[in-house]
């Protein structure tokens, strides 16, 4: 009965030992796993900052690059003022080099604003000459002649026009 009692001593220290190595597993698989969520979440966090990031980066470049084109077109205007005046004096000749430079312009982003008879705004032009008149009926100066064009870049004003205003 010694060995008996011997061995089934034995066997319950075994099985509380496998029981005890039992439980530190699990506790180092929840450990183990709360570490990779945690190492997960992270990774999700640096992943979503870095797309932020590149967008950012991106929508910065771009405006960068529009307003160094925008420069280049705000350079050009002297030009396209030149070929206008031009164009007034000589349209035979001068046509076909203003509306392929105005063209080409455009492609990029210019537009050229329409303001003869529209109410005067002055966030789009500046009122150089005023003659007496009514203006739209709402108490509010018209414009009834431009004196030198203006020019939006990607809807911005560029140049703000010259115009003369009645009312």
């Amino acid at each position: 009965m010694d060995a008996d009692m011997v061995d089934g001593d034995a066997v319950d220290a075994a099985a509380e030992e496998a029981e005890v190595a039992a439980e530190v597993v699990e506790h180092d698989i929840e450990s183990l796993l709360a570490e990779r969520d945690s190492f997960r979440d992270i990774a999700q966090r640096l992943q979503a900052d870095f797309e932020n990031y590149r967008k950012r980066v991106s929508a910065q470049t771009a405006d960068d690059v529009d307003r160094a084109t925008g420069r280049l077109a705000e350079a050009l205007l002297p030009v396209l003022d030149a070929c206008e005046a031009a164009f007034v004096a000589h349209p035979a000749e001068v046509e076909p080099l203003f509306n392929l430079l105005l063209s080409e312009l455009r492609k990029q982003g210019l537009e050229a604003m329409n303001l003869d008879g529209r109410a005067f705004d002055p966030n789009l032009a500046e009122a150089v000459m005023r003659e007496d008149g009514e203006g739209d009926g709402e108490g509010n100066a018209v414009v009834v002649d431009v004196m030198r064009s203006g020019y939006t870049w990607k809807g911005r004003v560029l140049r703000a026009a010259l115009v003369k205003v009645r009312g």
